[in-house]
């Protein structure tokens, strides 16, 4: 017999199942959660690019059908949709995505390294290293094609080397640091260009300034080629990269506890960063805030994780539809895709500073 207000086991009301406080599979079931959230969000972004893509190389001011796009990729002339195609639309959209992922991918890697959402490779001076020494190869050695793409790497190392040097980055310091010295030899190198462009003659000027914004105009299939190749290799490398740099964001005590070696990864990360960024850079110009931009979306979609690939595809999205909006947004202007992808990134910068608190180490 049972007193009233005393319950047994046996007559107990059945309630959900809950895990007991020690949980054994709650790390798994979290894990698994993760990467189905990650495999949607990459296939929504994949589907969002190949949108973007069609519409890009289909669409605009001259339009082509599927089908005929379909019979000039495989051989068919057609009277001006094969050139409008295969010289402008095709090549613009192909360069983008290529420059997008890479610079995406950039930037994300960039700020896991400093674990701080303002950091990117053009706000710290990798992109403009890059830069600098493509206008210098540019206009003053009057060189082009390969010759700008080993100085842009050359240009971005450099400046990726003086940073973990000056910084002591490569040495666990905080990671304000990397992004002060950073910033400091951006403003130093922007003034060596300017100085490059002063003493050119006005062509050469011309020419460089708007390499400078930021353009897809004119970029080649043999330039394609070659970003393509560089993406291709790298950025698998990088984020293989990136599942070793995630421990070293948890210290470098840690790191070394579990095998892992802070220094070596660091400079690996660094090293296909500036691959990456140099390459898009010496075809495309510096285009602004897209590694900047990349980052925080892909983690505001993936809810606070850090994922390269997503990043990557974030970025070839931003550039594929900039370009677009940069060909056909202004009727009979066709902008540098820098110009929209700055202005997108300079509000987006402005509210990143305005709702990011410092932590107590900046602050102090």
């Amino acid at each position: 017999m049972t007193t009233l207000g005393t319950t047994t086991a046996a007559t107990r009301p059945a309630g959900p199942a809950t895990a007991p406080p020690g949980d054994p599979g709650l790390p798994a079931r979290v894990r698994a959660r993760t990467r189905r959230r990650s495999g949607l969000v990459l296939t929504a972004l994949v589907t969002g690019w190949l949108a973007a893509f069609l519409v890009r190389v289909l669409l605009g001011d001259f339009t082509i059908t599927v089908p005929d796009a379909l019979r000039i990729v495989t051989g068919t002339e057609i009277p001006g949709a094969s050139f409008i195609l295969m010289e402008s639309k095709l090549p613009r959209a192909l360069a983008g995505t290529c420059a997008g992922l890479a610079l995406g991918a950039s930037g994300a890697t960039f700020q896991a390294m400093a674990r701080n959402p303002l950091a990117s490779p053009d706000v710290l001076g990798i992109t403009m290293g890059s830069s600098a020494a493509a206008v210098f190869t540019l206009v003053v050695l009057g060189g082009s094609g390969p010759a700008v793409t080993v100085a842009a790497l050359a240009g971005g190392a450099a400046v990726a080397a003086a940073i973990l040097l000056l910084s002591g980055a490569a040495a666990g310091a905080a990671p304000y640091r990397m992004i002060l010295t950073g910033v400091a030899l951006a403003a130093m190198l922007t003034s060596v260009v300017h100085w490059v462009l002063l003493t050119a003659d006005v062509y050469r000027a011309h020419e460089a300034m708007v390499w400078l914004t930021g353009s897809l105009t004119g970029v080649r299939w043999a330039e394609i080629g070659r970003m393509a190749l560089v993406v291709a290799v790298a950025l698998p490398l990088l984020a293989a990269v990136a599942s070793r740099l995630r421990l070293v964001e948890l210290g470098d005590d840690l790191a070394h506890g579990l095998g892992v070696p802070p220094r070596q990864v660091r400079a690996q990360a660094m090293g296909l960063v500036v691959v990456l960024t140099a390459t898009a850079t010496a075809v495309c110009g510096p285009i602004a805030f897209v590694a900047f931009l990349a980052g925080p979306i892909a983690r505001r979609l993936l809810g606070g994780h850090t994922s390269i690939p997503a990043a990557a595809v974030v970025g070839a999205v931003i550039v594929v539809v900039a370009d677009y909006l940069a060909a056909y947004a202004l009727p009979g202007t066709n902008l540098p895709v820098g110009v929209v992808t700055g202005l997108a990134g300079a509000p987006f910068l402005l509210w990143l500073l305005v709702s990011t608190r410092p932590s107590r180490q900046e602050a102090a």
